[in-house]
């Protein structure tokens, strides 16, 4: 008698963590001369993100009525978390009208919006997931090919936001010099491994049309955004928002300037300002130790020309048409709208 032979899998987020081996990866050098990143799943990523994306692909549970926040980084993530926090709770956490309660007062936008991928980073489990309330709100930096299984198929809400490459590049930059400044590359250095595709999450071109063509063929699943757009039009984006998270403003509300107050409330210029953003720090993350006032270095549309030359304008932006070419998906890049 032949016995089958048996397989042995994780039964839990803590034993797959283990088993999980990203020095296996394909690598490449990264921004950061302390370590390199490895293509996971066609993206690029750190080994720590590697294993919590796979954790979260094997254990994450998703919800037909969660809402989930995606965008590359350094696109307007914490701008779209405050926003979208505001929004959805504003029958719990009234806006304006004086109240100086609200917690966008008193917290940093990313610890009111949890984070689907990062449960080794921010010392939470998979299954802590599970304990929040529904509708969930959550956010990512995943592109749209590594979410979980299921988010496609429940119907789960996606916001993605974006923005020009150019800018997301030089923000980029300024926050990984501040946030790792003994280990980074110089600006022309970090300029070329963008252009080849080589960045966390990247290439940046991929992480686009994922969401974007999602967003093609599931409109009323997928909002698309450009941050120059909502930049220049906030009020309307804030109803865009609420319209397709499905808590439209009501005729009162709308009358009593709650749109408004909200947009002021979740400004760049406001947000930077309070003390919790401009002094406190983030929870250590792997014995790093992250000040706020990262996040908040400036919002400006257009910021690329202080930091570029003319020639590695026009060799990113070729590159990024090519990338995207024919998909409908394009960026001005005639004009710059300073903000």
């Amino acid at each position: 008698m032949v016995e089958a032979q048996s397989q042995t899998k994780p039964s839990s987020p803590e034993e797959e963590e283990e088993s999980f081996t990203p020095s296996t990866l394909p690598k490449r050098e990264a921004w950061l001369t302390a370590c390199a990143i490895s293509q996971f799943q066609g993206c690029w990523l750190g080994p720590e993100v590697s294993k919590s994306v796979a954790l979260v692909q094997a254990h994450f549970q998703p919800r037909p009525d969660d809402i989930i926040l995606a965008t590359y980084p350094k696109s307007g993530t914490t701008w779209l978390k405050a926003l979208a926090f505001a929004i959805a709770n504003r029958s719990r956490h009234a806006v304006g009208g004086g109240d100086d309660d609200h917690p966008l007062l008193t917290h940093l936008p990313h610890a009111l919006v949890a984070n689907l991928e990062f449960p080794l980073r921010h010392h939470h489990s998979v299954t802590e997931l599970e304990t929040l309330p529904s509708p969930r709100l959550l956010c990512t930096h995943l592109p749209e090919q590594l979410l979980p299984s299921g988010v496609s198929g429940l119907g789960c809400r996606i916001v993605y936001l974006c923005r020009e490459p150019k800018d997301v590049l030089v923000s980029m930059w300024h926050y990984m010099n501040k946030v790792y400044p003994d280990s980074f590359t110089e600006f022309d250095r970090a300029f070329e491994l963008f252009c080849e595709g080589v960045s966390i999450y990247g290439p940046v071109w991929d992480h686009y049309l994922g969401y974007w063509k999602r967003s093609v063929a599931e409109p009323n699943r997928v909002l698309f955004l450009k941050y120059d757009d909502m930049m220049a039009d906030p009020a309307n984006h804030v109803r865009m928002l609420a319209e397709f998270i499905r808590a439209p403003f009501t005729p009162e509300e709308e009358s009593s300037g709650m749109v408004e107050d909200i947009v002021k409330l979740c400004s760049f210029q406001n947000l930077k300002k309070l003390p919790v953003n401009s002094s406190g720090v983030t929870d250590p993350v792997g014995g790093l130790v992250i000040e706020n006032s990262v996040f908040f270095r400036t919002a400006k549309v257009g910021d690329w020309e202080n930091h570029m030359t003319e020639e590695m304008a026009e060799k990113l932006d070729s590159v990024i048409e090519e990338k995207l070419g024919g998909s409908g998906l394009t960026f001005k890049t005639d004009e710059v709208c300073h903000v």
